[in-house]
């Protein structure tokens, strides 16, 4: 079962994560001395966000990438490269390398070589993944109905990185696949909200993980650390 952590408000939630990914940063930059993270966008992880940015990390030697991305320029409020860079690579994480997912390719599979290229540049395997969870069970850019969801939460996937389309998604997005997020040295699962509870209990009880994806890593035989607050 995944370790549960619950937290009395966002802010203690914010403040426990960024510690917990800091000291998975350090560990590995002492270890090899270089770190990557991906983190997931939306509005849940400003506060955590904020927080890291404030941490004493040799942020010099760290890259941060995400989970997942909308396939949008950085202009638009639906972008998660937008997100990252108003509200965490700010303070002392102004010095982190930031390599984004989405270019302007007019779709993902036309910036999919661009982007693989990019990403070859960071520190593999990730050392912190840090996932949410939607009110359908979705975790990443893994959607039910998505026109790739089996590839992407395939443990044996053969690539580290899909497009990914579905009806409830919005746009095209792009995607880190399931086998990328399982080898991280430290997964978290950060959700918050009382109306999460019941999908992630939900999620934890017996279905196909292509009904909520998040099963296939709520299944998966690693640790997973969930942090939680109403």
């Amino acid at each position: 079962m995944p370790g549960f952590h619950e937290f009395s408000d966002g802010t203690a939630l914010a403040r426990a994560l960024a510690d917990h990914v800091g000291a998975a940063l350090t560990a590995r930059v002492a270890r090899d001395g270089m770190a990557s993270l991906a983190v997931s966008g939306g509005r849940t992880p400003t506060r955590f966000f904020e927080e890291l940015s404030t941490r004493d990390l040799p942020w010099n030697k760290i890259a941060v990438t995400l989970v997942d991305e909308r396939w949008v320029r950085e202009t638009s409020d639906r972008s998660n490269a937008r997100l990252v860079r108003q509200h965490l690579l700010i303070n002392r994480a102004a010095g982190a390398k930031f390599v984004p997912l989405a270019n302007d390719a007019p779709t993902p599979e036309d910036g999919l070589f661009a982007v693989n290229e990019a990403l070859e540049d960071l520190s593999w395997p990730l050392a912190v993944a840090i996932l949410g969870m939607g009110d359908d069970g979705h975790t990443a850019s893994f959607f039910p109905d998505g026109d790739h969801l089996e590839e992407a939460i395939d443990p044996d996937a053969a690539l580290g990185l899909i497009p990914m389309r579905a009806p409830n998604a919005g746009e095209p997005r792009i995607t880190l696949t399931l086998p990328v997020l399982l080898a991280a040295d430290a997964l978290a699962l950060h959700i918050e909200g009382e109306a999460k509870r019941p999908v992630l209990e939900q999620a934890l009880g017996e279905g196909p993980a292509t009904d909520m994806p998040i099963r296939a890593v709520l299944r998966a035989p690693r640790p997973l650390d969930i942090f939680w607050a109403p």
